[in-house]
Parts: structure tokens; C-alpha cells; sequence
């Protein structure tokens, strides 16, 4: 299963006098990914390199800063693959400490640093949801809303119409289709269950 992580983690490696100190954290969008890039680099404009990767769904992007081609964001690229997590970024600094590490030294610097920031990160799996909507009229109000409770979905505050009221809920998308089976049963087919949208793992 792919897994993010709960939160912002960093591990800091000194590998021949360079400080490598790798940063991750959870991301929401693309957009977040960037700004979490930008102000590592606003915060630190003294460190030698930022080098980075990002994960989201199926893209993903990664930079050298500066490094030589190849030896640093695809590296740190290809820890968040192997280690299996998504909708992550991270930013690997370094500070040049005066010896130079060579094309290998490089590659395996980053790659150590992001791996061992990643493998001791608290972690969590990534669920897939779905949104679901539907109408249920008043003479069900109280039945519906006592069942949601009894199999443990939240739902959102209804909104009351002239007949009855639209609710939303938010569920694991393997759960669809047992809940609007439910549902449909609960009402005797008074109710059709459609889905929103896609929601944000």
C-alpha cells in the first residue's frame, strides 16, 4: 500500500565535512510542493545546493540545483519510489565542506540522506475517498442520521430543502458501493445515492 507521510520530518548526514540535511513533508498540490522548495531556498541562501523531488499522484518532478546532472534530485526521486510513498516533497541541502564527493559520492550522499529522512518519518497509508450526495425526506431524517452514526461515517451538515434534506459524505472509495446499497435498502429506493466528486486522499 502507498503511504505519505503525517507530517514535516528532517535528518541531517555529514558525509567528508559536507552538511546534507534532508527535508520532507506531506503535500496537498503541486502548488504546496513549490512553496515548501521556495522557502527552504528564501531561509537558507548560504547553503551551497537545495536539491529536490516531489511526488503527487502521477507527477513527479526533480531538480539538481546546481549539482552535477543526474546526481542528485533523481536520486532523491528514486528513495520516495523505492520507499513506496506519494503526495510528498523533499528538499535535500547541502554546504560544501571543502571535499569534493565525485559523481558516485554524490549520488549516494542524496540518496543516503533522503532514504534515511524517509525511512524514519512516521508514515500513514493513503486512502483513496469518494464523495457521495443524496436526498432523504424528513420522514427518514432520523433513521438515516442514527445508521450513519452506527457505521462510523461522518457526514457533513445536511442542507434542508423544502421535502427533506441533501446530505454529503465522505468515505474510502472500497466502501461505495456497500453504503449506497444501504442506503437505497434504508429508504426502500426513495433515495438515489450519486457521487460529487473525487476527494483529496
Amino acid at each position: 500500500m502507498t503511504e505519505t507521510l503525517i507530517g514535516p520530518f528532517e535528518r541531517e548526514l555529514e558525509i567528508r565535512k559536507s552538511r546534507f540535511l534532508a527535508r520532507a513533508t506531506p503535500i496537498k498540490s503541486i502548488e504546496e510542493a513549490e512553496a515548501f522548495i521556495h522557502a527552504i531556498a528564501q531561509a537558507e541562501p548560504e547553503a551551497t545546493h537545495h536539491c529536490w523531488a516531489w511526488q503527487f499522484g502521477p507527477h513527479c518532478r526533480c531538480h539538481d540545483a546546481g549539482e552535477p546532472s543526474g546526481t542528485a534530485g533523481r536520486p532523491i526521486l528514486q528513495v520516495i519510489t523505492a520507499q513506496k510513498l506519494d503526495l510528498i516533497a523533499v528538499v535535500v541541502t547541502r554546504w560544501f565542506g571543502g571535499i569534493k564527493l565525485g559523481a558516485g559520492g554524490l549520488i549516494r550522499a542524496y540518496s543516503g540522506a533522503a532514504a534515511e529522512c524517509l525511512r524514519e518519518a512516521p508514515k500513514e497509508p493513503i486512502i483513496e475517498r469518494v464523495k457521495l450526495t443524496f436526498h432523504a425526506p424528513f420522514s427518514l431524517l432520523s433513521l438515516i442520521q442514527a445508521r450513519l452514526q452506527e457505521w462510523g461515517i461522518e457526514a457533513a451538515q445536511p442542507d434542508f430543502t423544502a421535502t427533506g434534506a441533501q446530505f454529503i459524505l465522505t468515505i474510502p472509495l472500497e466502501q461505495q458501493q456497500d453504503v449506497s446499497h444501504r442506503l437505497m435498502d434504508l429508504t426502500s429506493g426513495q433515495t438515489v445515492v450519486r457521487v460529487v466528486e473525487e476527494a483529496e486522499a
